[in-house]
């Protein structure tokens, strides 16, 4: 029998405009898609990539919140960025959310030709 799938909603998610949803829980386990630096709450995406990297970690950390879990739960966060020399304002804003390097989970960062001025979009699989 099949893991029961559950959409994560909740206040601070944006939900997709594409047929799917922003997260999902299965099991014990909670997979993302795309998460973007849009202001959390008037949903508008900063012009540089400091605001968006912080925006991206504060949605990041209201998807596992809303699953159940805490930033601790995370197992791997994959990075998208428009410019891979964006990597010092992502790494800025990733030491305020996982301070200690032995208790961080993996990352990996890719080049990505994102959508308008959207200058980082991350997601991550988590297991709670």
């Amino acid at each position: 029998m099949a893991a029961k799938r559950e959409r994560i909603q909740g206040k601070g998610i944006t939900e997709h405009p594409q047929p799917f949803p922003a997260a999902v829980k299965i099991g014990n386990m909670v997979f993302t898609a795309g998460i973007s630096g849009d202001d959390p709450e008037t949903h508008k995406v900063p012009d540089d990539i400091d605001g968006q990297a912080k925006n991206c970690f504060t949605n990041m950390k209201a998807i596992i919140e809303a699953a159940g879990g805490t930033v601790d739960n995370i197992a791997k966060v994959t990075v998208y960025l428009k410019d891979r020399n964006d990597r010092e304002a992502v790494n800025k804003r990733w030491v305020e959310v996982f301070p200690s390097p032995d208790q961080c989970p993996v990352r990996h960062a890719i080049p990505n030709d994102l959508q308008g001025n959207r200058k980082i979009q991350i997601e991550f699989i988590a297991v709670l």
